[in-house]
């Protein structure tokens, strides 16, 4: 099944719970319907990344787009299903980003995996797709918006980057010989 919202009336992503046990989701709006995916923190970063990579080879002036104050998640946040691949492009004669993203086929068992030749079902289902078709001024708040929700979780070790516990960490940077509070 494909989801198409063309174009988005709105597009964000956000968390939901306390730092370190974070949901994180891409949400979009069009026409009265609302589209909740299951995301990655990681995704939600590169997604970020690659929409300012993609607006700056697109070499044209973007507006602001909308305020931080318009970014929340919407409810209720009822996600569709979780995203593995994100996919994002610019389509010049619309002058609208795509992003496509794909449901995430959960692996197969280990013993399935160890199968000289793992069974194949001939009914395997298709994952599903999302189409998100937004403006470079949505897709910019979204960069923004999404990188600053990533940017709220835990603390980062200054020695080994790896996010710190509240209870302590142990920085394999240290070989796990000292306790950084």
């Amino acid at each position: 099944m494909l989801i198409e919202l063309d174009p988005v009336e709105r597009i964000t992503a956000g968390a939901v719970g306390e730092p370190g046990a974070r949901i994180f989701y891409l949400q979009g709006r069009a026409g009265g319907r609302l589209v909740s995916l299951l995301v990655e923190k990681e995704q939600v970063q590169l997604l970020a990344a690659s929409v300012v990579e993609i607006l700056s080879r697109v070499g044209k002036e973007t507006g602001q787009g909308p305020g931080e104050d318009e970014m929340e998640l919407e409810e209720p946040i009822l996600p569709e299903w979780r995203a593995g691949r994100l996919s994002i492009g610019y389509h010049e004669e619309r002058d609208l980003l795509l992003l496509e993203a794909e449901e995430a086929i959960p692996e197969p068992e280990e013993d399935e995996a160890e199968a000289a030749e793992p069974p194949v079902p001939l009914d395997a289902p298709e994952p599903e797709r999302a189409r998100f078709w937004a403006t470079r001024e949505q897709m910019l708040s979204l960069a923004r918006h999404g990188a600053m929700v990533c940017a709220q979780g835990r603390p980062r070790c200054r020695l080994c980057g790896n996010p710190l516990e509240p209870e302590g960490h142990r920085c394999p940077a240290l070989n796990g010989h000292r306790d950084l509070g």
